[in-house]
């Protein structure tokens, strides 16, 4: 596969802290590549390394097969947390102020933001926002998009509106690279990449992430009873419905429940995304 954009054992400190530590990430044609972790984790720093905005402290960055650069740059539509728009210029005058940066000869607004195009883009709603960074960020048709939190404080309409165009870009051949907290988006994702104290601790797609992980599901009819005890044991417990879900071992959950006297049908089953993301954080940040 082709990687439009690679780091190979890349490392950036700050002082004697490492952001981010013997990193190795590529993403290729076509590819959707998610990057999970916390707050802190090290996700933002390895986006800054590959746009060349800041040198790594050790290890190899590149760009369709060079240092990133002014040159490489160009071949790529970025969306930062803070959206990277104007906010007292107009849709229209956002739109052609990147046109004209990039020398773009798509003059036209897409349809999904032509109705605004008059307003300053301080005033709209944060979902139109988003969707105006997203289609400033394409206007130029980069060969890869770089999209950091990009549905971060929208609602599920304007959330699955722009995963629609992250996938149709995709398919179009645009590789994407793009961070997430929410495990549904990560679930769109071709592959992933899970980042705990600045390390990829855990890579594939979701079905090799997840692996061979279990948890153990409670039913019991007193299910909030039950959630008190296990959360007071100090377990992480997740309630689906009526039924609890709990990362241990189905003896531990059924000694804690009997102890306190409540009673449970207790299996074990296959864990899902978030379950396994929590326990393989949880993980990295002891090493």
């Amino acid at each position: 596969m082709i990687a439009l954009a690679e780091t190979r054992n890349v490392t950036m400190r700050f002082g004697s802290f490492a952001a981010v530590d013997s990193v190795d990430l590529s993403v290729g044609v076509g590819e959707v590549v998610g990057l999970l972790g916390a707050n802190g984790a090290g996700k933002t720093t390895v986006i800054r390394l590959l746009l060349g905005l800041v040198r790594p402290s050790q290890g190899e960055v590149s760009l369709f097969g060079a240092p990133p650069s002014m040159a490489t740059r160009r071949r790529i539509g970025y969306v930062p947390q803070t959206l990277g728009l104007y906010d007292d210029l107009t849709v229209q005058e956002n739109w052609t102020f990147t046109a004209s940066a990039f020398d773009s000869t798509r003059i036209a607004l897409p349809p999904s933001i032509s109705d605004a195009r008059d307003r300053l883009v301080g005033t709209l709603p944060l979902g139109l926002q988003r969707r105006v960074a997203f289609a400033v960020a394409f206007s130029h048709q980069p060969e890869l998009l770089v999209l950091d939190e990009p549905t971060s404080g929208v609602g599920p309409l304007s959330r699955a509106r722009l995963w629609q165009d992250i996938r149709d870009s995709a398919e179009h051949g645009t590789g994407v690279l793009v961070t997430t907290h929410n495990m549904e988006e990560a679930e769109q994702c071709d592959r992933l990449a899970v980042m705990a104290g600045g390390h990829v601790v855990a890579e594939g797609t979701v079905a090799e992430v997840i692996g061979d992980r279990h948890v153990v599901e409670a039913r019991c009819d007193s299910w909030q009873d039950a959630f008190s005890v296990l959360d007071a044991e100090g377990l992480i417990v997740q309630v689906q419905g009526d039924v609890l879900r709990v990362p241990a071992s189905p003896q531990h959950v059924e000694e804690v429940l009997t102890r306190h006297h409540l009673r449970a049908d207790v299996a074990t089953v296959p864990a899902n995304l978030e379950e396994a993301f929590v326990s393989i954080v949880s993980a990295g940040a002891l090493r």
